[in-house]
């Protein structure tokens, strides 16, 4: 196995990530291969710490954390000027959810995970992938606006019940929004580059793989055909009372397309680009982070725009 001068960044935080665990990842990655090793103090953190390891000749960027290291991360490498041999990305779970690193077909254990990294690297096994743009910021797997957006920024507003309760904090903080009177506010429209348009939607999620998310180990598939060889995927609802959110919850749940394209639901595929607009700022979060609200959001499919190393198939 050739050397690879691998850095890797930890978030110490995250909510699966252990001094232990931690030791031996570190242990196993270093064994046949150079390693550095850096830790994440505060947001936005890792978006330096890859810009700067590949400027100083990383091979690869492996992330310890949860979806949101990964995201800033793939930020800092898309930073650089565009080379087709650049550095590339390795996500290792850490995280609650780790949405990323398992729709691209690693493990939810960390330390299994590191296992089949290494034999990733060991078989050079690298593609080129998409990313989503929301206003000019990569997402890997999704950005949720309106509603979505509404229950991640409760869920992060206390991230210490996130990382002890899990995914019982996501229901209630789900639970929570759909009792609150912002909700109801919440309207937008939505207009592709080529033409499709939804108005007064109260939530949508433009995937860049698939699922949308995990409950527990049962992925929440609202776009199966969402996946790095295609553009991004679209579903929107017009209305997240209960008596909405519950059936379309139940139909990503069991159907094995998604949500379906009809009536007060919206399902796009292929969509290059599109453009949401409001009169009233509406939230959106990229890839389970919080952002700051906006009137319009632009979003883009960008092809091949980071190198991935993948489980070996």
């Amino acid at each position: 196995m050739p050397e690879v001068k691998l850095a890797l960044i930890v978030n110490p935080v995250a909510s699966s990530v252990s001094s232990r665990s931690r030791i031996v990842i570190q242990k196993a990655l270093g064994a046949d291969h150079e390693l550095v090793v850096s830790e994440t103090t505060r947001s936005g953190h890792a978006i330096r710490m890859a810009h700067q390891a590949a400027r100083e000749g990383a091979d690869v960027i492996v992330t310890l954390g949860g979806d949101g290291t990964v995201n800033e991360a793939a930020n800092g490498l898309l930073t650089r000027e565009h080379d087709p041999n650049h550095c590339a990305l390795a996500p290792l779970p850490g995280g609650s959810t780790n949405v990323f690193a398992r729709a691209i077909g690693y493990p939810n254990d960390p330390l299994e995970a590191t296992g089949v990294l290494l034999e990733a690297l060991a078989g050079n096994s690298i593609r080129n992938a998409p990313v989503g743009m929301a206003n000019g910021r990569a997402f890997l797997f999704h950005v949720g606006i309106g509603f979505d957006a509404a229950v991640v920024t409760r869920v992060e507003k206390r991230s210490p019940l996130k990382r002890w309760m899990g995914h019982p904090w996501f229901v209630a903080s789900t639970l929570a929004a759909l009792a609150s009177p912002a909700t109801a506010k919440l309207n937008f429209n939505m207009k592709t580059d080529n033409g499709r348009q939804r108005d007064n939607a109260q939530m949508a999620v433009a995937l860049n793989v698939n699922p949308y998310t995990y409950l527990g180990n049962r992925p929440l598939d609202l776009a199966p055909e969402a996946s790095l060889d295609s553009p991004l995927s679209i579903v929107a609802l017009e209305s997240v009372r209960l008596g909405g959110i519950v059936p379309a919850a139940v139909q990503a749940l069991s159907r094995s397309d998604g949500l379906p394209n009809r009536g007060d639901m919206t399902h796009w595929r292929d969509v290059m680009g599109a453009t949401v607009s409001a009169e009233r700022a509406f939230p959106y979060q990229l890839d389970g982070e919080p952002q700051n609200p906006v009137t319009e959001l632009h979003l883009k499919h960008s092809p091949d725009a980071v190198r991935l190393v993948v489980p070996v198939s």
